[in-house]
């Protein structure tokens, strides 16, 4: 094998990467996936495509904010807290889903919905088991991932999306909950022993309807690799789909890109920067073609990241 030449880039740095640990680990990762396919790998997995055209919060928008909402066109979503009582039988908001962490969840369910074709669907034996299918490592403690991931799922399954639809000459809008039911029985304590019973989750007729009849296929373990930002998994999703239906060159304005992913800065030009932090670390994992224009992002037509396709198609709302 000849010797590489210390003066010429490695494939990393021709990718755009600085060499510190995270990007070269990053960039290993990336070329693992890209060896075998994902089909062959086991790690086809589907996302709802309401919630890759619009999405939920990156950052928590506070308890005391109504609702939340995002803009894609001429389609929007729009996110309401689930409530509790005090003792004084006052309100009380459970709070949004935000982060990575309800990103990776919906992805699971959305991906057993597909796979069982059932509404109910067991979340396995243990915390640990499970949460090591999303990809994260238990810890205990105020703030480690068992305390994060029982919050954030208290918070998904409580939450109410609606998505509207609307254009000169139609209207149209659907209002869903993630869950119908939804059961925990671990013990976060012990997050390696199994419960007295199992732990599920009792998907919404609409939300199940919505991804089996319209999933956006990704691959499994690249959300696993970009699981740190959830700007970068709302990227790799929304890419992997629009490239689905990508006929011809197209430029996304950046204002269109900042309603769409980034509602909560306050100018387009640090939305810009954000954005093209993540995209480095998209295109690495998935290598589409994509190029940061003044205006705008162009977007060419590529090849899905998941090569078998079922599903998906241009926006509508039927769910």
């Amino acid at each position: 094998m000849a010797k590489r030449n210390p003066a010429e880039p490695t494939e990393a740095e021709d990718a755009g990467l600085i060499l510190f640990p995270k990007a070269q680990k990053l960039f290993e990762e990336a070329m693992a996936i890209e060896a075998v396919d994902a089909q062959e790998a086991g790690s086809i997995g589907y996302m709802a495509r309401a919630l890759v055209q619009a999405t939920i919060p990156h950052r928590d928008p506070g308890k005391t904010v109504p609702a939340w909402g995002r803009h894609n066109g001429d389609l929007s979503l729009v996110i309401r807290p689930g409530y509790t009582v005090n003792k004084k039988n006052e309100p009380v908001s459970l709070g949004y889903p935000y982060g990575t962490v309800p990103r990776l969840l919906l992805a699971w369910l959305s991906t057993e919905a597909v796979r069982t074709r059932e509404r109910k669907v067991v979340l396995g034996e243990t915390l640990s088991g499970f949460m090591r299918e999303l990809g994260m490592e238990p810890t205990g403690g105020r703030n480690g991932s068992i305390t994060r991931l029982r919050e954030q799922m208290k918070r998904l399954f409580a939450s109410s999306i609606s998505i509207n639809y609307a254009t000169r000459d139609a209207w149209a809008d659907a209002g869903f909950r993630i869950s119908d039911k939804a059961t925990i029985w671990w013990d976060p304590v012990a997050p390696e022993q199994a419960g007295l019973w199992q732990s599920s989750v009792v998907l919404s007729e609409q939300f199940f309807k919505e991804v089996v009849e319209h999933p956006v296929p990704i691959d499994l373990r690249a959300l696993k690799v970009l699981r740190q930002s959830p700007l970068a998994l709302d990227i790799y999703s929304w890419l992997t789909y629009r490239m689905f239906y990508l006929r011809r060159p197209t430029q996304v304005p950046w204002e269109s890109l900042m309603m769409q992913f980034g509602s909560d800065y306050a100018e387009v030009r640090m939305f810009k920067r954000r954005f093209l932090e993540a995209l480095k670390q998209v295109t690495v994992v998935y290598p589409c073609l994509v190029e940061p224009e003044k205006a705008g992002l162009k977007l060419a037509p590529s090849k899905t990241h998941v090569r078998k396709i079922t599903g998906g198609g241009k926006p509508a709302l039927d769910l």
